[in-house]
């Protein structure tokens, strides 16, 4: 608003207004007057840089994140904060509730048992980092007759602290669609903030009146484990006090929790490579630019009916795989046709060749 408040602008009109009004001064800039002005001048300018600071601080659609926390705030609205994951480990013997291991930079604390050498650890660090870490975990003292111990798969995938635009983007939500006593609003931005949850979808009256279907993605935009259901499930609408309201649903709201479905994508393409590249070479990063663009919609997947994996865009971005130069042909499943998926699928990537 006030960019044009520079040190320049203001100084020249000062000194204007000198000359205007006191045509009889020396207004020289090298003169008493035009020296005495300047620091006057610097300071005006920082003035209005810091009113123009303060007017973007005051409107959510400006603010940095401090202030547009403050903001949201003001109707009830925070950050969701940064979760530890939680994995599933299996060893060939039990174990002691809090026995500590590491894997890579991380170490892990032993919560639950599972069943018998299976158990539920969570990562000391917080955050999404550990989510892509699986492997030979390594107790950190002594565990007579341990054997082997293998972190197998992410149960709750951890969270970073959410980013500014997308509570930026929750805050103005709040202002368009009002949450209230259960209505599908007020469903997705509870299930939203429980932890692994990334993103979801409410069916009313799916099932009669009174029921409520629930469908979540995890916070990896992956199909969620039936740990991570049944978590969400008991925070909800726990199984035995169904409808009774003992969860975030209101009494006599019976819910049931699901998960996304993959769907699995084939990808076929005939190929052109430069001189001296050929598809061994470039596997890896055509499979990376094929995973990346499939996140891309599972990112979307809680805001379209149903995903649509398109041709054009798998070329496009084989396209800019260094080693490429042509493409054409590429079926989806054995079909020269856009993939449609259902509702509740999210795309992963299957066999890819050329």
């Amino acid at each position: 608003m006030y960019e044009e408040k520079t040190y320049e602008a203001i100084y020249n009109e000062m000194m204007t207004s000198v000359k205007t009004n006191y045509p009889g001064l020396d207004s020289r800039s090298e003169g008493v007057l035009g020296i005495a002005i300047s620091p006057c001048a610097m300071e005006l300018a920082q003035a209005y840089a810091e009113i123009d600071t303060i007017l973007d601080e005051s409107f959510a659609d400006t603010a940095s994140r401090e202030f547009l926390i403050r903001r949201a705030a003001e109707r009830g609205i925070e950050p969701t904060p940064a979760t530890y994951a939680v994995v599933k480990g299996v060893f060939n013997i039990d174990v002691e509730i809090g026995e500590r291991f590491t894997l890579d930079d991380f170490n892990y604390i032993v919560t639950e048992k599972i069943s018998a050498g299976t158990y539920k650890l969570e990562c000391e660090t917080i955050g999404s980092e550990p989510n892509s870490h699986t492997g030979k975990l390594i107790p950190l003292d002594y565990i007579e007759g341990l054997e082997t111990a293998n972190i197998t798969e992410v149960l709750i995938p951890g969270e970073d602290e959410e980013e500014t635009e997308s509570l930026r983007d929750k805050y103005f939500i709040s202002l368009s669609s009002q949450s209230f006593g259960g209505n599908i609003a007020d469903y997705k931005e509870k299930v939203n903030e429980l932890s692994g949850v990334g993103g979801c979808k409410i069916y009313p009256t799916w099932n009669g009146g009174g029921t409520i279907k629930v469908v979540i993605i995890d916070s990896d935009y992956k199909k969620p484990t039936d740990e991570l259901i049944e978590v969400v499930q008991n925070q909800i609408d726990p199984v035995k006090q169904s409808g009774e309201g003992y969860g975030i649903a209101p009494i006599g709201h019976v819910v049931t929790v699901a998960g996304v479905e993959d769907t699995t994508v084939n990808i076929s393409s005939t190929i052109t490579y430069q001189t001296g590249y050929a598809f061994d070479d470039v596997r890896s990063y055509i499979e990376k630019a094929i995973d990346d663009y499939l996140l891309e919609l599972a990112k979307e997947w809680d805001k379209e009916n149903a995903l649509v994996v398109r041709i054009s865009q798998i070329e496009y971005r084989l396209l800019n795989v260094t080693g490429i130069v042509d493409i054409s042909g590429t079926t989806i499943n054995g079909e020269v046709v856009n993939l449609v998926l259902k509702d509740n699928n999210i795309p992963t990537r299957g066999t890819v060749s050329d």
